[in-house]
């Protein structure tokens, strides 16, 4: 039924390949969305944040100026009104501690860092999957690495015959399924592929 499918189906998936790598292309403007909305909350002071905190902690205990603090004030001045002795209200002007600001500091580095390391690995993602959709050589190497048991061979002749939506449910195929019935799978695939003589396919 598969191999059916496969066959009745051939070129009607480019969609759904597209349709998935858009919804990565998503997740990265869903980052850079939230490190310009967060950096625009903080007046301008997120996006170098994390590069600051690490530039702080290389140098002199003496030439330190703590970043942090300018961003999240730990101490500010107060104002209380309270009743006298004579019932009048007096105005007192203190200091205050805000204890919760060094939890905030804390908090926005490991957010600081965590929105980097996902914007890089987002970008690597997308650049990755240019790759595949231009080089039918990289489609086949990643076909072979998915069971190394299949030949090279076949796995480039297959890249040639199916387009980049039947490859990917192939390579997709091969998460979901018995080594060894995967193997004979490809390798019957091949062969009907071969039978029905499909032109190359360059994309």
């Amino acid at each position: 039924m598969l191999m059916k499918y496969i066959l009745s189906h051939s070129s009607g998936h480019k969609m759904y390949v597209f349709r998935y790598f858009f919804c990565e292309l998503l997740c990265l403007v869903n980052i850079i969305g939230q490190l310009y909305l967060m950096n625009h909350f903080f007046g301008g002071e997120f996006l170098s944040y994390g590069l600051r905190i690490l530039h702080l902690s290389s140098s002199p205990q003496e030439d330190r100026y703590d970043h942090m603090i300018y961003v999240f004030p730990r101490v500010t001045k107060c104002i209380f009104h309270k009743y006298g002795a004579s019932g009048t209200i007096q105005t007192h002007d203190s200091l205050c501690v805000l204890p919760l600001n060094i939890v905030n500091e804390k908090t926005y580095i490991f957010i600081w860092f965590w929105f980097m390391i996902l914007s890089a690995g987002l970008i690597g993602l997308l650049v990755y999957r240019i790759a595949i959709f231009f080089s039918q050589s990289i489609r086949a190497r990643l076909l072979h690495l998915s069971s190394s048991a299949i030949p090279i061979e076949i796995c480039s002749n297959i890249c040639r015959k199916v387009d980049i939506g039947d490859w990917w449910i192939l390579y997709t195929l091969s998460w979901n399924m018995d080594g060894v019935v995967y193997i004979e799978f490809i390798e019957e695939l091949t062969k009907k592929l071969s039978s029905h003589k499909c032109p190359p396919i360059n994309a």
